[in-house]
């Protein structure tokens, strides 16, 4: 029987650790990680564009390691010295922890939630709590979302002074003609690598293909389903809070129909 190959638009991580490949060991399927998107940094000539200026900020708030990477150099590039005194607002301690990437890691300057969220109630009440600062939000330019909405509206309505800015974009990682596309499933984590696949297949005939589709995050199901395609299951659900556990329960449920 031919091995179920499974794509994950994700970078390869780094590591063989990934729970990825410990669900394609237990139903002896293939997996490849393959990104239908890839972000790409404003140049600083670009950013400068905005009318922002880095350094009249106090404290920066990040929803992502991809934001944090591209403040950092188009701080350099602007030739801004992010001084020992700027705070710093993470959703997650992974967040936070990267910061050591850039700076010298002190409590006393980075604040976390413990959801992933900005409406956290731990964040929140440090941002609060440092509401005479001047904060800025590194975002990419996709975040025009319900969710990014949301986001904007938990700031404003705990006051927070915040100022929105685009530092990096999110464009389609084109496939190449001889790059093969034989998937069983496809798994997505963004709106964007739907679009990016109906960019790259717009003949794409789900039924003729019998390809399934796996989404995370309720936005990323949506676009699966505004683009006209089915969606076999997605993350995170009660019994399933991660895409990997979601996969493992996909296929687990496969195999009983099998029988």
């Amino acid at each position: 029987m031919k091995k179920k190959k499974i794509l994950v638009s994700q970078p390869r991580p780094k590591s063989d650790k990934s729970p990825f490949f410990d669900v394609a060991e237990k139903h002896d399927a293939e997996v490849v990680f393959r990104p239908f998107i890839k972000v790409e940094g404003l140049t600083a000539k670009e950013f400068r564009q905005s009318k922002i200026n880095i350094p009249d900020y106090t404290a920066v708030i990040f929803t992502a390691r991809t934001a944090v990477d591209h403040y950092f150099r188009l701080c350099e590039e602007n030739r801004f010295k992010v001084p020992d005194t700027m705070r710093y607002f993470c959703t997650t301690e992974a967040i936070a922890r990267y910061l050591q990437k850039y700076i010298v890691y002190r409590k006393r300057k980075i604040f976390f939630g413990a959801s992933g969220h900005l409406n956290d109630p731990q964040l929140i009440q440090a941002m609060t709590k440092n509401n005479k600062e001047k904060f800025l939000f590194p975002v990419s330019d996709v975040h025009n979302s319900e969710d990014a909405k949301a986001d904007e509206d938990v700031l404003s309505a705990h006051k927070v002074n915040f100022t929105k800015c685009v530092m990096y974009r999110t464009v389609s990682n084109d496939f190449t003609p001889d790059e093969p596309f034989d998937y069983d499933i496809l798994l997505f984590f963004s709106p964007s690598g739907i679009d990016s696949l109906m960019k790259n297949f717009p003949d794409f005939r789900q039924e003729e293909s019998g390809i399934s589709i796996g989404a995370f995050g309720e936005a990323t199901a949506k676009a699966v389903e505004d683009a006209g395609l089915a969606l076999a299951f997605h993350a995170p659900t009660p019994t399933a809070p991660s895409m990997a556990a979601a996969l493992d329960e996909f296929l687990v449920a496969q195999k009983k129909k099998k029988k």
